[in-house]
């Protein structure tokens, strides 16, 4: 079998927040990679750490915010340890970004293709019409007509808004897209044609996405890995089919049971009791054993490493050497 290089290594990724009641430790010693043209998933609940992780990633933390740990590389290079000048020599280029709220991301004060000119403009010596045609071909690759380069972003619809995000993060064609939750504004029909979308333009250019996202569902048509992440760790990672298919962690199958499935029988909706744990105490041991019904009296004490089973990482005393 023929071994593929990573295209972005993190290795034990470390982020803590500065509050005044002390440190809130969002992620804690994660890791992940992906290889070129891969689609990760990462899943989980609100709070628990999915866009501090790619904010941390993407070197796009807030001030209160640091990287007390680990380590991201991209092509090898370090993201961590580049100066400003040398990340915005990689940005758009090697790596890229869409946020969540298209809105809120884009100017409303300037035009869509104002917006695209000036980000081919900051990364590129290129005349006023050459950038018009690049910027025209970008919108007819996400599926907008190019009349709408006049419009401002108010002007457009939500799933044209994030088309257009999507074409200003595939400019220079970058091996990497990161993505926070670019469908969660959208609805159910909207998000799928907005993901269909995605995943072909991955196949035509052939970039790695880590998309970010609360809805399984979504994902479970569309990545080729996915990441669950609890209370800032992952505690499942695997093949998507294979983690649908045998969930092994009790968050993952709860997380399993709480939306509903278009095919089969008829199933009550299991909803996860409690909440997540306060990241500023977290509990001892295994984080979710307060939910956990599976839980037992050392699970609360002593904290589980990831272990591989088959093909899959994950982080319970149930998989450990000595249970």
């Amino acid at each position: 079998m023929i071994s593929v290089k990573p295209l972005l290594e993190v290795e034990d990724l470390t982020v803590e927040y500065a509050t005044d009641a002390g440190p809130v430790r969002a992620v804690d010693h994660v890791s992940l990679d992906l290889t070129p043209g891969e689609f990760v998933g990462i899943v989980g609940e609100s709070g628990c750490g999915k866009s501090t992780l790619l904010f941390a990633i993407a070197r796009l933390l807030s001030p209160s915010c640091d990287v007390v740990g680990g380590s991201v590389r991209l092509h090898g290079r370090d993201l961590l340890g580049m100066d400003e000048e040398a990340l915005r020599e990689i940005r758009w280029r090697d790596y890229s970004v869409v946020m969540q709220s298209a809105m809120n991301a884009l100017n409303p004060v300037l035009t869509v293709g104002a917006q695209l000119e000036d980000t081919i403009a900051a990364h590129e010596s290129m005349p006023a019409r050459s950038a018009q045609e690049r910027s025209a071909s970008l919108l007819r690759l996400v599926g907008i007509d190019p009349l709408h380069l006049k419009s401002y972003p108010h002007q457009l619809s939500g799933g044209m808004r994030q088309r257009a995000m999507i074409a200003m993060a595939l400019i220079f064609t970058p091996d990497l897209v990161i993505m926070d939750e670019p469908t969660s504004a959208l609805d159910v029909v909207a998000q799928r044609s907005l993901m269909l979308e995605i995943k072909e333009l991955q196949r035509q250019i052939g970039f790695a996405a880590l998309f970010v996202t609360h809805d399984m569902s979504l994902v479970s048509h569309f990545s080729d890995r996915l990441a669950v992440m609890y209370a800032g760790q992952i505690v499942e990672l695997g093949d998507t089919r294979e983690l649908f298919r045998d969930p092994k962690h009790p968050y993952t199958s709860a997380l399993m049971a709480s939306f509903p499935s278009i095919t089969g029988p008829k199933e009550v909706l299991q909803g996860i009791p409690g909440s997540p744990p306060d990241l500023l105490h977290p509990p001892a041991g295994c984080r979710f054993h307060p939910r956990c019904p599976l839980v037992e009296p050392r699970f609360r004490i002593e904290e589980p490493p990831l272990t591989t089973v088959g093909n899959t990482l994950v982080r319970c005393h149930r998989y450990g050497r000595d249970h």
